[in-house]
């Protein structure tokens, strides 16, 4: 999610965050129970009124089983070089730490599935994988070596330019894998960087505790006839004012919209102006619990798999194609979001987009729900807008897509 005019190429936290919002650990022919869905929703559920931070955090996390290897397949498994202790800056509760791995390739291949491993599950939000090549790798390897500690903050995306979103993980997205002829494209040389939200609100009071969380890889080699993946994001703006029963400076948006730049920087200052810029035609932002943002498609393509990516005031998010239109279609329906279910969905069969097709993202937050969450009853009540916290909110559509007309078999 970089902060352009064109949200569709914009990096954000997952971004995921993750969050990011968030958040694409790979893609599945299976799709998680519907009825899992609801937790923030409801204020009897677990992500509501559990003892930890929110719900999926703190608790120990054992992946599922990995599938079996399929023809030319490879598992190449990574970890963070040197556990990192994080440091929120800035007087905030979340790090977006950057770290550089190497998948040792000297061949072309295609990555068709990963397994982000959380190590400190106390503290590791969500995390996202970027792919960069071999001159971005120098850049990257500088600026790694010029900053103490293992790798270097990263509010927003991976820190450099030229990285290409190929996988993530938030709660409840583990390794499914595409039944389709598809993968992200690895030339040699590749470098990988994880994007590791850290949030340490669980943790205030108590010793922080490094982490060293690590990353399966599924490879196939370069010469399978594969359509290339690519992951686009589909953001809109959030404007969630306080509740009639709270108040506080923050309340107010400009003082929220000043806090969101002092935790990550002025970048995320110009992600809030940018996108209500962009959404909104350039009117004047509107504050209200249910914001959208249409977008343009590109070019022709085919969708193979959608997500969508809250924080914890997330009660609903839908993904839509063409709206209004007589061929519209929904892509991705969640009315009861859970944060922590936030697993990739395939669609059940592919979609073929054409150049100017119409993308809606549409998500509804309620900052009544501040009140009922252990991470954020005890914080000042403060206007939402979109930023890289676990106290701050998003709402981000994903799209799994080969950026041609192509359909893979």
């Amino acid at each position: 999610m970089k902060h352009a005019v064109r949200p569709m190429r914009w990096l954000g936290g997952m971004v995921l965050a993750l969050a990011a919002v968030l958040l694409v650990a790979s893609c599945s022919g299976q799709q998680r129970p519907a009825a899992s869905h609801g937790a923030a929703a409801s204020p009897g559920s677990g992500a509501a009124t559990g003892a930890g931070a929110h719900g999926g955090h703190g608790k120990p996390f054992a992946p599922p089983p990995a599938a079996p290897l399929r023809p030319s397949e490879r598992f190449v498994n990574l970890t963070l070089p040197q556990p990192y202790t994080p440091a929120a800056p800035s007087g905030g509760t979340d790090e977006y730490r950057c770290f550089l791995v190497d998948p040792g390739l000297t061949d072309r291949a295609f990555l068709t599935g990963s397994q982000f491993l959380p190590q400190n599950t106390d503290i590791v939000h969500h995390a996202i994988i970027f792919q960069i090549g071999p001159k971005e790798a120098e850049a990257a390897a500088k600026l790694d070596a010029g900053t103490p500690g293992e790798g270097w903050t990263c509010f927003g995306d991976a820190g450099i330019d030229g990285g290409a979103w190929v996988g993530h993980w938030a709660p409840g997205a583990n390794e499914t894998l595409l039944t389709q002829k598809v993968g992200y494209p690895l030339p040699a040389g590749s470098r990988l960087i994880m994007q590791v939200h850290y949030n340490l609100l669980a943790t205030e009071g108590k010793p922080v505790g490094s982490d060293r969380s690590g990353l399966r890889l599924r490879l196939t080699d370069g010469k399978a006839d594969l359509a290339p993946l690519a992951t686009e994001q589909l953001p809109a703006p959030i404007e969630l004012p306080c509740t009639a029963e709270e108040s506080g400076p923050l309340c107010e948006r400009e003082a929220a919209v000043r806090d969101v730049a002092h935790r990550f920087g002025d970048r995320s200052r110009s992600m809030v102006t940018e996108l209500n810029q962009f959404c909104n035609n350039a009117r004047p932002p509107v504050a209200g619990p249910t914001q959208h943002c249409d977008q343009k498609a590109d070019g022709p393509a085919t969708v193979y798999a959608v997500a969508g990516h809250m924080h914890l005031l997330g009660r609903s998010i839908k993904v839509e194609l063409n709206p209004g239109t007589p061929g519209a279609r929904t892509l991705l329906d969640i009315p009861s979001y859970n944060f922590d279910e936030q697993a990739i969905r395939p669609l059940a069969k592919p979609v073929a987009v054409k150049a100017g097709d119409t993308f809606r993202v549409t998500c509804t937050h309620d900052a009544g729900l501040r009140k009922l969450l252990p991470a954020l009853r005890e914080l000042p009540p403060r206007y939402v807008v979109w930023g890289e916290g676990t106290s701050d909110e998003m709402c981000l559509g994903l799209l799994v897509l080969s950026p041609q007309a192509r359909t893979a078999g």
